[in-house]
C-alpha cells in the first residue's frame, strides 16, 4: 500500500513539472526537477541506436526471411539458445568508428545518444564481469564499443545514455520474455527456468552498476521493456539508479513506474502531453538493421515530424540500426545529413522551444520562446498559400519583427484583419520542406482559440483539423494538403481513430455528414461525449460522395469531441475530406 502511495506521489510530482504547466508558483521539488531536465527539454532532438548481434542475421535466418523487426528474430524465428551464441563467433564490426557516429549526430544537429547495451536477446554490447556473453569476450572484435562512444561524445559535447533490457532476457534461465505473461513456455526447451531474482541480482544489478560506474557517468538509462517485471525486480534497479540523482531514466522500468519522461514509440501523439514526453521512431520498419527493409521514411517527412514534436513540446529520438560491420546505412547517413542540412540554418527554431499556443495551423506548426518577457514566435510554414497571404488566427501582440529565419536581412510585411495576422510573402525562394517566419514581439503573446464553433445551425470539420491517432505499429494514416483540399488519407489501418474538437453553443438533434471515399462496405462508430451511432458506408466507385452517418444528440454546451472509430472486423481502404453537423 505504501508503495502505491509513493508512485501517485511520484505521478502528481511529474505532472506538476510539465513544461506546459500554468501553474506559476513552484515548490523546491518542482524546481530540482525543472533543473534536472533543463538540458533535455533543450536538446529537443536525439539519436537512438539499435546494434548487437541481430544485425548479424540482418532480419534472416536459415535463408527465410523473419517478420517483424529484426532485433526480435531470435524470439520471432525461436532460434535455441545455445544455437543464437554461435552469432558471436562471426560479428566482429572491424568498421566501427565511433568518432564518426557522434559526428554525423552532432551535424544532423543532435544533441544526445542512446545506445543499445544490452537488449532482449542477452548480449552485452560492452565489458562486462557480469556475464561472458558480451562483445569483448565473446567476439573477435575484442573491443568495447561503449567505451569509445562515450569518449567520443565527451569529446564533442554530445549528452550519453544507454539503453537496458532489465526485465527481457531470452538468453538467461531467470530473464523473461515476450509472452511470459500469458503464461507461455520459452521457445528454447533445453533453457531451464529459474526464478527472475536469480537473474536480476545475477546480471542486471551488476551490469547495471557497470554501466553507470565504467563510463564517465551517463546522462540518461533508458530501461525496455517490463514484461513479466515485478516491483521487488524493479526496486532492485531503481536502488542502483538512485545512487546517480542527476541521471535521467524514462517510464519502462515497471507499470506504474513514470520515470523522468515518458516515451510514446512509432507514433506522434496529435496533441501534446501535460508531462515530459520523447518519440522514439525508426527511419525504415526496424530498429536493429534490416537487410532488405527499404520501407524509408523521406527526409521530408522526418523534419516535419521533429518540427511536429517540438511544436507539442516533446522530444525526438530518432533510430539508426547499424550494420555488422558498425557501419551506418546509406539511407540513413543521406537523412541524417539532410536533417542536418535544414537544422543549420533553422535550428533555433527547434532547441530550447515550447509548445505552440495555437490551436491548429492548417498550413504547419508554430514553436515559442520566451526572452525578457517578450515571444518569439517560429512559424514553420510546410505549405505556403497560394493567395501569399500566411494567415495566423487569434494573435494579440504588438509585433517588433517579422523576418525569414535562414535570412534575417528578408523581412515580411504585415497587417492585422479581423482578429488575424496576416503575413505577406515577399518575392523570395521557399524552403519546400519547411519554411521558418519569425515574429518577434514586444510582449507575451495571447491568443484566441481557432477551434470551429457549432453556431447557426451547423459546424464543417476539415480533414487539417482532425487528431489522427495512429497506433504504435501498423500502418499509418496521414494528412496531404491543406484547407478544403486537405485529405486524411491511407486510412487502412482501423486501429487508426480521428476525433475532431469544436465548441458547441447550441445543444441539439445533428446530421452527420462525411465527404469520403471508401473501396468496399466500411463501418464505423461516431461518438460525441457518451453518445454513439453506428454506420455503415458503402462504396463510392473510387470517388469522393457526401455519405449520411446517422444522427446524433449533442446535450451540452462548451468543448466537446467528435471521433470516428473504424469497426475493426468490417473496414477498408478509406480516404476523408471532411465531417460536417447539421441541425
Amino acid at each position: 500500500m505504501n508503495r502505491i502511495i509513493i508512485i501517485i506521489g511520484i505521478i502528481s510530482f511529474l505532472f506538476s513539472c510539465s513544461p506546459n504547466s500554468q501553474v506559476e508558483e513552484k515548490d523546491e521539488a518542482t524546481l530540482q526537477q525543472d533543473q534536472k531536465m533543463e538540458w533535455w527539454r533543450e536538446a529537443r532532438f536525439g539519436l537512438f541506436i539499435h546494434w548487437g548481434l541481430y544485425a548479424e542475421p540482418a532480419g534472416e535466418w536459415k535463408g527465410e526471411r523473419i517478420a517483424g523487426i529484426s532485433e526480435w528474430i531470435m524470439a520471432r524465428a525461436a532460434i535455441p539458445v545455445k544455437e543464437y551464441e554461435k552469432l558471436a563467433e562471426n560479428f566482429n564490426p572491424e568498421k566501427y568508428d565511433a568518432e564518426a557516429w557522434v559526428k554525423l549526430a552532432k551535424y544532423a544537429g543532435m544533441k544526445y545518444i542512446v545506445i543499445t547495451s544490452k537488449h532482449h536477446d542477452g548480449f552485452a554490447m560492452f565489458q562486462s564481469k557480469a556475464s561472458k556473453y558480451n562483445i569483448v569476450d565473446a567476439t573477435l572484435f575484442g573491443r568495447d564499443p561503449l567505451k569509445e562512444l562515450a569518449d567520443a561524445c565527451k569529446k564533442y559535447g554530445i549528452r550519453l545514455g544507454f539503453y537496458y533490457s532489465q526485465a527481457q532476457d531470452w538468453h538467461e534461465p531467470g530473464g523473461t520474455y515476450f509472452n511470459i505473461e500469458d503464461g507461455k513456455p520459452h521457445w528454447d526447451a533445453n533453457l531451464v527456468r529459474e526464478p527472475l531474482m536469480n537473474y536480476i541480482n545475477g546480471k542486471a544489478v551488476p551490469q547495471v552498476k557497470e554501466i553507470l560506474e565504467n563510463y564517465g557517468g551517463l546522462d540518461i538509462l533508458w530501461w525496455d521493456t517490463p514484461r513479466g517485471m515485478t516491483e521487488e525486480a524493479a526496486q532492485a534497479l531503481q536502488d542502483v539508479a538512485d545512487e546517480y540523482p542527476d541521471m535521467l531514466t524514462n517510464n519502462r522500468l515497471y507499470r506504474p513506474w513514470p520515470g523522468d519522461f515518458t516515451t510514446p514509440e512509432q507514433h506522434v501523439p496529435p496533441t501534446g502531453l501535460d508531462y515530459d514526453w520523447e518519440v522514439c521512431m525508426t527511419m525504415n520498419t526496424s530498429w536493429g538493421y534490416k537487410s532488405y527493409d527499404e520501407n524509408w521514411k523521406s527526409g521530408e517527412t522526418l523534419i516535419r515530424m521533429l518540427v511536429d514534436i517540438a511544436s507539442k513540446g516533446g522530444n525526438l529520438l530518432l533510430n539508426v540500426g547499424p550494420t555488422p560491420e558498425g557501419l551506418f546505412p546509406e539511407p540513413s547517413i543521406d537523412r541524417l545529413k539532410q536533417i542536418g542540412l535544414w537544422m543549420q540554418q533553422n535550428s533555433e527554431s527547434i532547441y530550447g522551444t515550447t509548445a505552440s499556443p495555437f490551436f491548429k495551423l492548417p498550413w504547419g506548426r508554430c514553436t515559442t520562446k520566451e526572452v525578457d518577457g517578450n515571444t518569439i514566435l517560429y512559424l514553420h510554414v510546410f505549405d505556403w498559400p497560394k493567395t501569399g497571404l500566411l494567415q495566423v488566427p487569434g494573435l494579440k501582440t504588438r509585433i517588433k519583427d517579422i523576418y525569414l529565419l535562414s535570412n534575417p536581412k528578408q523581412k515580411f510585411a504585415w497587417k492585422f484583419e479581423d482578429d488575424d495576422l496576416f503575413i505577406h510573402a515577399p518575392s523570395i525562394i521557399f524552403d519546400p520542406i519547411n519554411t521558418v517566419v519569425v515574429i518577434e514581439t514586444k510582449e507575451k503573446v495571447k491568443v484566441t482559440s481557432n477551434m470551429p464553433t457549432l453556431k447557426e445551425g451547423s459546424i464543417l470539420l476539415p480533414a487539417d483539423f482532425a487528431d489522427i491517432h495512429n497506433p504504435g505499429y501498423g500502418t499509418h494514416a496521414y494528412l496531404s494538403g491543406s484547407g478544403k483540399k486537405s485529405i486524411i488519407q491511407n486510412w487502412v489501418d482501423a486501429r487508426v481513430r480521428l476525433e475532431w474538437m469544436f465548441n458547441s453553443v447550441e445543444p441539439g438533434k445533428y446530421k452527420i455528414e462525411t465527404l469520403i471515399k471508401a473501396n468496399e462496405i466500411c463501418k464505423l462508430n461516431v461518438t460525441v461525449g457518451d453518445k454513439n451511432v453506428e454506420s455503415e458506408i458503402q462504396p463510392t466507385n473510387n470517388k469522393f460522395e457526401i455519405i449520411s452517418l446517422g444522427e446524433i444528440e449533442i446535450s451540452e454546451t462548451g468543448n466537446q469531441s467528435i471521433s470516428l472509430t473504424p469497426d475493426r472486423e468490417n473496414w477498408g481502404e478509406v480516404e476523408l475530406m471532411y465531417v460536417e453537423l447539421v441541425k
